[in-house]
């Protein structure tokens, strides 16, 4: 097949770790992968956000990238992006007279918005994986949620105009049927992990102290406030925060300072180590050298940390919200406590830390779990067949 994945904020090529790139760029970058690897013929639509980046470049999995001109080539925040998808959409309408494609996958709401103007004329299919809801992002983001304010009411016209909901989690679905999405149009497919990559190494421990490890993107609603609320009770403990913008850069960074001022006010400065943006490649061997990975994060859409600790034989401690709630087995694999709740967090990390027996089972049990569930070949292979089911419903004349 001749597949489009739109991903408007989140290129497959960006680096991981800042503000608005994380998982979905992982995710994109993923599975376009894997259907080239696959035979599919995968060009991957994203904003151009720099004048330096090319029209179109192959990546070395070979799916191609193609640079969108909407707005201006600078970083934009996600948050502003969309007076700019009616440009977008009407980049991907030529593009997609000139050179028909066979199914569209949108990844976050507003590509979802610029490929439904392209696609719709043209009677393309749109698959839609939304990465996170505007819904739950108000619910716990309040007068602090920075979405524009229709996208509530743009996401629900997805629900209703989209041929299929690729969502990543169980709990996503529940919010979905909320928004009006019919039974039956969605298909949960997880994020997925490189198990061969993501795999238990060797790692230099920490003397003298256990390590606790967060890593991704340093923005409140992830949670490591309340981790170093919990380290104050954990007096032999040190936490290592992976993630944000280059070590260079960590003191302009304004969520980094209000971290760093937590941690003085509870008397653990000297047992929080801050790294910056750290490589994909160093991330296994990273995860390795932890005792526990925490990723208590205050809502997730599905939360591509658990499942990489895992696969690296690591226990995790998580939040019991979005996708967590479907990776994470509590008493076998972590374990899961209500968000915003370091009080609960630290006894849990106490018994954990104090029991290595327990820590190896977990590992172990994560390991095999990741392996045998999320591997990214299967995660690959189920939207495949989603892509040719909705692929043969249209050849075949059926109503969506």
């Amino acid at each position: 097949m001749k597949i489009a994945l739109v991903s408007e904020h989140a290129s497959p090529l960006a680096a991981i770790g800042g503000v608005d790139a994380g998982g979905q760029n992982v995710h994109v970058a993923a599975l376009a992968g894997g259907l080239a690897h696959r035979g599919h013929e995968v060009t991957v639509y994203t904003r151009r956000d720099s004048t330096s980046l090319p029209t179109r470049i192959t990546a070395p999995d070979g799916y191609v990238v193609e640079h969108v001109p909407a707005g201006p080539p600078t970083e934009v925040p996600k948050d502003e992006l969309l007076a700019h998808m009616p440009a977008f959409g009407r980049h991907l309408a030529r593009r997609w007279r000139e050179d028909p494609v066979d199914v569209v996958h949108a990844h976050f709401w507003m590509s979802g918005l610029a490929s439904l103007a392209a696609a719709e004329p043209l009677g393309l299919p749109v698959l839609q994986t939304f990465h996170a809801l505007g819904s739950v992002k108000k619910r716990n983001q309040g007068s602090h949620d920075t979405s524009p304010p229709t996208r509530l009411t743009l996401e629900r016209q997805l629900c209703r105009r989209v041929t299929r909901v690729i969502a990543t989690c169980t709990d996503e679905v529940r919010e979905l049927r909320a928004l009006g999405l019919a039974p039956g149009k969605a298909s949960v497919i997880p994020c997925g992990v490189d198990a061969d990559a993501f795999r238990p190494v060797a790692a230099r421990p920490s003397e003298g102290r256990h390590r606790l490890l967060v890593i991704g993107r340093i923005v409140e609603r992830k949670g490591v406030g309340n981790v170093i609320e919990a380290l104050e009770h954990l007096p032999d403990t040190e936490l290592v925060v992976a993630g944000g913008p280059p070590v260079d850069l960590l003191d302009a960074d304004p969520e980094v300072g209000r971290l760093r001022e937590l941690a003085r006010h509870h008397g653990v400065a000297d047992r929080v180590r801050f790294l910056g943006s750290v490589g994909r490649d160093a991330v296994p061997e990273l995860m390795c050298s932890a005792d526990v990975v925490v990723a208590v994060p205050w809502y997730e859409p599905f939360g591509i940390v658990p499942v990489e600790a895992m696969a690296c034989g690591r226990p995790v401690v998580g939040s019991a919200v979005g996708g967590l709630l479907d990776t994470i087995l509590p008493g076998r694999t972590g374990e899961l406590l209500p968000p915003r709740r370091p009080d609960l967090l630290a006894p849990v990390l106490r018994d954990l830390l104090d029991d290595p027996d327990r820590r190896e089972s977990y590992g172990r049990a994560g390991r095999a779990r990741a392996v045998r569930t999320y591997q990214w070949r299967q995660v690959v292979a189920a939207t495949e067949a989603v892509y040719a089911s909705v692929a043969s419903e249209l050849s075949s004349g059926v109503s969506r």
